[in-house]
């Protein structure tokens, strides 16, 4: 059984540092210097921009209106279009060596979507993976709840010798999502459907995000076996202080 490093504790401040830290980690890992790593942790208010958001013409309208609506804009480590990250969300981010990068991409997203969706059904939701027509950031492996909304999205980013999988699991707050993804998709010309954004607690009252973050935990820890960790390795701390003007995604940082 593969042993695979957990770690919860969140580090929202300042924004761009939570990306670094899976970057810091997506690197320790391809060198050897890490073990293979699951990070699961309350993120701050983040909108998550993807490369081809970058270069669209209403890139800064779209960083602006996040900002207005109290996101911040960082760049995604993996990809994707914009994304939306804040305190009623559980961010994912899952650091492992691999040698056939490209050969098992449909393998990782089948894998992490299905653990997801285990999670979601022991709290009671009809979850099921396949995409949502009209999602936002859509994809064949987000998990969405009875067919109609998306709850969870993932991607992925590869790197000589490792490979992160990163996702996003709304608890709650659907509603904020909706509401800043509305004029961030307008700017940067994207078509959705509103309407199929949703969250767990949308569909059984009462999910706490501790719960939600327990149940995705047992399900990780059905096929792999989960090392504890207090706290996220000084050594990834100090590289990612480093990284997180990388992952700055404001106008005037281009």
């Amino acid at each position: 059984m593969r042993t695979i490093r957990l770690l919860l504790d969140p580090h929202p401040d300042p924004p761009a540092l939570d990306t670094a830290i899976s970057r810091a980690t997506l690197e320790g890992v391809a060198r050897g210097s890490l073990p293979e790593t699951l990070r699961l942790h309350r993120p701050g208010d983040v909108l998550a921009f993807g490369p081809r958001d970058r270069v669209a013409p209403g890139f800064a309208d779209a960083v602006a209106a996040a900002r207005a609506h109290g996101f911040s804009p960082v760049e995604r480590l993996a990809g994707g279009r914009a994304a939306v990250f804040h305190g009623g969300t559980i961010a994912l981010s899952w650091a492992m060596p691999a040698n056939d990068l490209r050969g098992g991409i449909r393998e990782r997203f089948e894998e992490v979507s299905a653990l997801l969706a285990q999670a979601f059904t022991s709290l009671g939701v009809d979850a099921r993976v396949g995409e949502v027509p009209g999602e936002y950031c859509p994809g064949e492996h987000s998990v969405n709840a009875g067919g109609r909304t998306k709850v969870a999205g993932v991607g992925q980013r590869i790197v000589a010798g490792a490979v992160h999988v990163g996702g996003v699991i709304v608890v709650e707050g659907s509603d904020r999502i909706r509401d800043v993804l509305v004029p961030v998709y307008r700017a940067l010309e994207i078509p959705w459907r509103p309407e199929t954004t949703g969250s767990l607690r949308g569909e059984v009252s009462g999910i706490t995000w501790q719960a939600a973050c327990e149940a995705i935990v047992s399900a990780f820890g059905g096929p792999f076996d989960l090392d504890g960790s207090p706290s996220t390795p000084a050594e990834v701390l100090t590289r990612a202080r480093d990284l997180m003007s990388r992952h700055d995604r404001s106008p005037e940082k281009e």
